[in-house]
């Protein structure tokens, strides 16, 4: 079956090359009888998957069955999986078929497989080596004939390491890898979802469609998406029953947005891009963005000046300097805390020395220049990128560097 159709048949939306690749290999390996084992974040639509697995194989016609393994207590999931004779365990009052023995000659499909326990574990590999296994309080064997198709959005050969799950498994169930991608691998995605969500709630609550204007599309592209998909179709609902505009801008976007606050910071702070940058660096950091704070401050106390001296009287442009002055004095003070706070991280390495910061946090412009020159080699001298990291536009870093006479 060709990838579109397939995409119209299953609802799935989008042309991510690491999107399409995953559907592919799905499409491949559904006439097989191998075990599938599907990574990804949650939320990133893992659960499409095993149904293409299911409905593109010769046991279509047989059981599906999905079980989420981590919302079955631990004492309960043999006896879910694999069934349990009458009085095998108090409150076993009859005997009792398990998904196993239901799902002969179809395909089950163990959602957060890395949650079994490891007893029960050890009991899907026999099935999944010999096809056998026994109920709970039984001696019989008994045979199924079931495809097994797992997920899980953890590490698992981290989980392996940590001895929560056996390494023989992960081989037998790993016999075919597919990966599916968090939605900001799939920026060029993220605007049709939104615009198909939009749409069905428009349908749902009898209502106009949300409209994204072009800044609205460049935040929700440059966004982390922690919760991928059910983060962006939560959102994209939320916006449409609060909002009454539904053509919808960036500042509004970003109301919807958690942690996103500031607009020269429209993705999620990203804590590996962040690596790079020692803790005494990251203090610097939250100086510059004080220096710029009080660039923006000035620009204020000009405006109301200029404003006072046109519109209204001297007491008028005295309240209103006295009220952005404590505004922006708040928003500067809590700068500083975030200062302290890194400075204090800083102390607690062995190789700091509290009378270089001292010394070297005075030269502002020094370690400003520093910063953009460490940005642009860390973007192998792509301004965007290093823009974004720095906190600043494009423009802004483009005077930085003619005013510091930095090489790019």
């Amino acid at each position: 079956m060709e990838l579109q159709s397939i995409k119209q048949r299953f609802g799935i939306i989008g042309n991510s090359p690491l999107l399409n690749r995953a559907i592919d290999i799905a499409a491949q390996v559904a006439p097989t009888d191998l075990s599938v084992l599907i990574a990804g974040e949650s939320g990133t639509g893992k659960e499409v998957f095993p149904q293409i697995i299911h409905q593109l194989s010769a046991r279509k016609h047989g059981h599906f069955i999905a079980v989420n393994c981590g919302a079955i207590p631990e004492g309960t999931i043999d006896s879910e999986l694999f069934g349990h004779e009458k009085g095998s365990f108090t409150g076993a009052y009859e005997k009792r078929k398990g998904y196993f023995e239901v799902a002969d000659g179809g395909t089950i499909f163990l959602d957060e497989v890395a949650e079994l326990p490891l007893s029960t574990q050890v009991r899907l590999l026999r099935v999944l080596e010999s096809g056998e296994f026994m109920k709970v309080g039984s001696s019989k064997v008994i045979k199924t004939d079931v495809r097994v198709v797992g997920a899980s959005n953890i590490n698992i050969p981290d989980a392996i390491k940590k001895g929560s799950f056996r390494e023989d498994l992960f081989y037998r169930l790993n016999n075919v890898p597919v990966f599916v991608p968090p939605l900001r691998e799939r920026k060029e995605d993220i605007h049709l979802l939104f615009r198909k969500f939009a749409s069905d709630f428009a349908e749902k609550y009898r209502m106009p469609p949300l409209h994204l204007l072009p800044d609205a599309i460049q935040v929700l592209s440059n966004y982390y998406w922690p919760g991928n998909v059910r983060q962006l179709k939560n959102i994209t609902e939320q916006i449409s029953i609060m909002e009454k505009e539904k053509e919808v801008t960036a500042n509004t976007l970003k109301k919807y947005l958690p942690g996103v606050s500031s607009p020269d910071l429209p993705v999620l702070f990203q804590k590996k891009e962040e690596e790079h940058f020692s803790d005494r660096e990251l203090l610097y950091k939250f100086l510059f963005d004080m220096k710029k704070d009080l660039t923006e401050l000035k620009k204020v106390v000009v405006g109301i000046l200029e404003k006072g001296e046109k519109e209204i009287d001297r007491e008028q442009t005295k309240s209103l300097l006295i009220k952005d002055l404590n505004n922006e004095t708040e928003h500067i003070q809590g700068k500083m805390h975030d200062v302290e706070i890194a400075s204090a991280a800083t102390k607690n390495d062995e190789h700091f020395h509290p009378s270089e910061v001292i010394e070297e946090s005075l030269s502002l412009a020094a370690k400003e220049k520093e910063m953009i020159e460490k940005a642009l080699e860390k973007h192998r001298g792509k301004r965007k990128n290093a823009s974004k990291e720095l906190g600043i536009s494009e423009r802004t870093l483009y005077r930085k560097i003619k005013e510091y006479n930095i090489r790019n």
